[in-house]
């Protein structure tokens, strides 16, 4: 049995790929025993850094202020959720070629010196090590091959982001031309099941 967390991150409550594809995996997953954790960017926003986090991270923790330990809670536990995961599930749709706001917020809160990754002489070093990350999107066009693909900066960040926190396993399902009809939304749907089948089996 696996430890997963699922992180939400469309504003849509209905009708969005990443929520329903990445729902039906993590069901699945849940089915098979593994315990679920599931954090809703949209439900319960994580709130942009502030100057008063932002110092409260590169303040050791023995030294900060009460103020300053409140202040970093929650990242804290968010932290604390990502590192107890074995699978990362994130249902991540491009907005404006990148992730939700909510997102990016989620991962400056996760990626923590010294408790995700450590400078070392060779370099950053990631620490949230031994995961393996399954990332469902979802998008109107098509940003995978041909000419959209120059404006893909969705897969990249998310890549780069996880990798340097030392999260390197990681799959793609990708909804994709969904805002090119019904024919369109209904292939995106059967292709992510038949990726949702492989991955869970």
């Amino acid at each position: 049995m696996a430890n997963v967390l699922h992180i939400n991150s469309s504003v849509r409550n209905s009708g969005s790929l990443s929520r329903q594809l990445s729902g039906e995996f993590v069901a699945k997953l849940a089915a098979q025993g593994d315990t679920v954790v599931v954090r809703d960017l949209a439900a319960q926003p994580v709130p942009h850094l502030t100057e008063e986090v932002m110092g409260a991270f590169f303040t050791p923790a023995e030294q900060r202020s009460a103020q300053a330990a409140a202040a970093v809670q929650l990242s804290d536990t968010l932290v604390d959720e990502l590192l107890a995961a074995d699978v990362l599930v994130l249902a991540a749709p491009m907005y404006n070629f990148s992730v939700p706001s909510t997102l990016k917020a989620w991962i400056d809160h996760v990626a923590r010196a010294g408790r995700t990754f450590q400078y070392t002489a060779n370099g950053p070093v990631g620490l949230a090590t031994g995961k393996k990350a399954v990332i469902f999107t979802a998008s109107g066009g098509v940003y995978s091959e041909g000419p959209g693909a120059a404006y893909d900066y969705l897969s990249t960040y998310l890549r780069t982001a996880l990798g340097f926190i030392g999260i390197t396993d990681i799959e793609f399902v990708q909804a994709e031309g969904v805002a090119m009809g019904e024919d369109a939304v209904a292939s995106a749907v059967a292709k992510g099941r038949a990726s949702i089948e492989a991955l869970a089996a």
